[in-house]
């Protein structure tokens, strides 16, 4: 059986890797300046993060069920005898919801894997869904390996502000911060598709440097296997670098650090300054 992977643009995955493991993106859109863009296309992240520190109207919205379909056929087209689709959290976006519509109407099967998770964290699963599905794996197989790297992974992430999170309405627990937001530095995690508060600090400096240690607490607790970190920014390349240089020098040398500029649709969410750090153990210890 051949099987095709599909994500979305909000895993953030580098162009080449995707191309490489032969992984279809389908972008979500950007709605800025009463324009609508589809993400990774036709606005780039410098545009968004201008449009953000103006603090102007910029929304999302998910990609449509007849674009999965497209995707889905083009895959049926190219000899694909089955589909898993990899996406970010149904809790954060309605795309979960496109692509089963689009799976109802598909002329292959199609096995929809919910990540519960958003960034390189959904990149990761998408990218082990294809080693497994090169490897001869079935559909439901590749899908139960995608799934459980997601699962794995710990996504962690720095904010400079609320305000654009309370804005899109993905901020959850997260509110309980509000009101004390001019005076902390927040830092937040996702835990099961949700974003909670897990630490608040004075200064942004302390906040990275937490991120960091927490970085690697979870780089500890992922044991022996081999483990792929993603440094994800919005705006602030050079901290992110900085922070990357950090996790190569004081990780184990199994372990795989990339800086990965954050994809539009979250970035107009979290806000310009973002930095986020997505710790996925690799489901065997391979390669990413």
């Amino acid at each position: 059986m051949s099987v095709a992977i599909v994500t979305d643009s909000t895993a953030s995955l580098p162009e080449e890797l995707a191309t490489s493991h032969g992984i279809g993106v389908v972008p979500l859109h950007v709605v800025s300046g009463g324009r609508q863009y589809s993400e990774g296309v036709d606005i780039t992240t410098a545009e968004l993060a201008a449009a953000l520190h103006k603090f102007g109207a910029v929304s999302t919205s998910r990609p449509s069920p007849q674009a999965f379909l497209d995707a889905y056929e083009a895959a049926a087209s190219n000899g694909a005898d089955a589909v898993v689709s990899v996406h970010i959290s149904s809790d954060m976006s309605g795309t979960v919801g496109s692509a089963m519509l689009a799976a109802s109407q598909s002329p292959i099967p199609v096995e929809v894997v919910d990540s519960r998770s958003v960034g390189m964290a959904v990149g990761y699963a998408a990218l082990s869904a294809a080693v497994a599905a090169q490897r001869g794996e079935d559909a439901k197989t590749v899908a139960a390996i995608a799934s459980a790297r997601a699962r794995a992974a710990t996504v962690i992430f720095y904010v400079d502000t609320l305000e654009h999170l309370r804005r899109g309405g993905r901020i959850g627990a997260a509110s309980a911060l509000l009101g004390s937001a001019l005076a902390i530095k927040p830092l937040l995690a996702l835990s099961d598709g949700h974003i909670n508060p897990i630490e608040k600090v004075r200064t942004a400096a302390r906040a990275l440097s937490r991120l960091e240690e927490l970085a690697l607490d979870a780089l500890d607790s992922a044991g022996e296997s081999g483990v792929d970190i993603a440094v994800h920014h919005l705006d602030s390349q050079s901290r992110a670098s900085d922070l990357v240089d950090r996790l190569r020098t004081r990780g184990p040398a199994s372990t795989t650090v990339i800086l990965v500029e954050l994809g539009a649709a979250v970035g107009a969410h979290v806000g310009p300054g973002t930095i986020a750090v997505a710790v996925s153990p690799r489901p065997d210890g391979g390669q990413m």
